[in-house]
C-alpha cells in the first residue's frame, strides 16, 4: 500500500513536465516538415529553452523535465544499439579509442591545472575534470563522495559543466563543418569526444545528420566506459596519503559500487543482438523510430531545462574556468584528429 502510494506520487511529480515534453516535441515534429535541413530534435531544443524561460520553468514542471530528459534519453540508447551492428562499433578502431584516452587525459590535467591558476579549490577542480572529461552531470555524481566534494562544489560545478556544454553542443556542429566539411569519422570524433553530456551529443550529432548523430553517441559511451578508472584515479590523487581510504576505494571499484550507467551495458547488450539477428531487421526498424521519438521528447526536455539566468549569473572567474575548458578540449581534438583520424 505505502509502496503503491509513493508510486502514485512519484508519476504527480513526473507527469506535469513530462506532459509539456511530449507537446514540445510533437510541435518540433510538426515543425520540422517546414524545415527538415533543421531536424525535429534542433527545434526541439530551442522551442523547450524558449518555454522553459518564458513560460514553463516553475518548479512543478521540473521533475518531469529531469524525468524526460534522463530516463527517456536512456531508453533511447538502449534502443539505439539495436539498430547497430559490432561492425559499426569498430569504425572507432585502436585509434579512435586512443583519441578518446589522450582528449580525456589532457581534459583532466587541463581541468586541474587552469582551476588552480584561478584559484579554486582541488575539490572543485576535480569535479571540473570530471565533468568534463567523462559524462557532465553523472561524472561529476559520482566523483563528489570519493573526494568529500561539498554540496555546493557539486551543484555549481554541475551547473558550469552544463553551461560549457550547452555553448559547445551549438559551436561544434559550425567547426565541424568548416574544418571537416561534416566528414562522419572526424565530425563524431569532435562531437563525441569532447562534449559534457549524452543529451548534449545527441542534440549537437542530430544537427549534422543521422550518421554522425550514431557514431558520435559511440565515442560518447566508449568514454562513459572510463568512468570507474577516472573517479579512482581523482581519488587516489586526494588521497593518496591515506593508504586506508584508498584501500576503501579499491573495493568500492570490485564490489561495483562505481558502476557504469545502466544504459551503457543495455547498449552493448542490444547491439550484440542485433549482430546476431537475434534482433531482426523488422524489430530493429521499430526501435529506431521509437529511439527517435523518445530522443526528440528528450531534446526537447533539455532545452526547458537549460536556465538562461543562470548562464548570465556566472561569476567571472567562473566563466573564465569554463570557456579555457571548452577551448583545450576543442583545440586538443583538433590536433588529435589532425593525427590520429
Amino acid at each position: 500500500m505505502i509502496r503503491d502510494s509513493k508510486i502514485l506520487n512519484t508519476i504527480k511529480d513526473i507527469l506535469p513536465g513530462f506532459i509539456v515534453a511530449i507537446i514540445i516535441a510533437l510541435i518540433s515534429m510538426g515543425l520540422s516538415k517546414f524545415a527538415p535541413s533543421l531536424g525535429a530534435g534542433t527545434i526541439a531544443i530551442f522551442l523547450g529553452m524558449l518555454v522553459g524561460n518564458l513560460f514553463l520553468g516553475q518548479k512543478v514542471f521540473q521533475s518531469g523535465y529531469k524525468f524526460s530528459e534522463t530516463n527517456l534519453l536512456s531508453y533511447s540508447i538502449v534502443l539505439l544499439g539495436g539498430t547497430l551492428s559490432i561492425t559499426k562499433l569498430m569504425q572507432l578502431g585502436f585509434n579512435g579509442i586512443f583519441f578518446i584516452i589522450i582528449q580525456m587525459s589532457v581534459t583532466i590535467v587541463g581541468a586541474m591545472y587552469i582551476g588552480k591558476k584561478l584559484g579554486f579549490s582541488q575539490n572543485f577542480r576535480m569535479l571540473m575534470a570530471s565533468g568534463n572529461a567523462v559524462c557532465g552531470s553523472s561524472a561529476i555524481a559520482a566523483t563528489a563522495p570519493v573526494i568529500d566534494a561539498s554540496d555546493d562544489d557539486k551543484g555549481i560545478a554541475i551547473t558550469v559543466v552544463n553551461i560549457t556544454g550547452i555553448f559547445l553542443m551549438f559551436l561544434l556542429p559550425v567547426i565541424c563543418g568548416y574544418l571537416y566539411n561534416h566528414e562522419v569519422v572526424k565530425t563524431s570524433a569532435m562531437i563525441g569526444g569532447t562534449l559534457q553530456s549524452v543529451g548534449q551529443v545527441v542534440a549537437s550529432g542530430e544537427m549534422v545528420n543521422e550518421h554522425v548523430k550514431e557514431l558520435a553517441t559511440i565515442f560518447k559511451i566508449v568514454r562513459i566506459i572510463f568512468l570507474v578508472v577516472v573517479v579512482f584515479v581523482l581519488g587516489y590523487i586526494k588521497k593518496k596519503n591515506n593508504n586506508e581510504i584508498l584501500k576503501e576505494e579499491v573495493s568500492d571499484v570490485k564490489n561495483g559500487k562505481i558502476k557504469i550507467p545502466w544504459y551503457v551495458i543495455g547498449f552493448f547488450i542490444t547491439c550484440a543482438l542485433f549482430t546476431f539477428n537475434i534482433i531482426t531487421p523488422e524489430v530493429s526498424s521499430l526501435f529506431k523510430i521509437i529511439s527517435n521519438k523518445l530522443e526528440i521528447i528528450a531534446l526537447g526536455a533539455i532545452g526547458l531545462r537549460v536556465n538562461l539566468r543562470q548562464l548570465i549569473k556566472q561569476g567571472k572567474s567562473m566563466s573564465l574556468y569554463a570557456l579555457f575548458i571548452g577551448i583545450l578540449q576543442v583545440a586538443t581534438a583538433v590536433v588529435l584528429i589532425s593525427i590520429l583520424l
